[in-house]
């Protein structure tokens, strides 16, 4: 899987989760400042994540996550992803 991969499952577990229409997402925008996510929805969203790309995401590496690309990085490091 790819990086852009990743960030196409990110974006659209985003959509869905957030109920987001016609909202712009970009690696840099921000979770809670841009998407209004708030935390109980960020471990949600690290659920879903784990179910669709077959990875494991401790709560304590949420910790510091501020901007979709924050996201991405943490997923493709943990499933070493060029």
């Amino acid at each position: 899987m790819t990086r852009e991969e990743v960030f196409g499952k990110v974006k659209e577990t985003l959509i869905e989760n957030l109920d987001l229409e016609d909202v712009e997402i970009s690696e840099e925008s921000n979770l809670s400042d841009d998407l209004d996510a708030t935390s109980l929805e960020l471990v949600d969203l690290a659920m879903d994540l784990e179910k669709a790309l077959d990875t494991r995401i401790e709560l304590e590496e949420l910790t510091g996550i501020e901007t979709v690309g924050d996201v991405v990085d943490l997923i493709t490091k943990k499933a070493n992803v060029s």
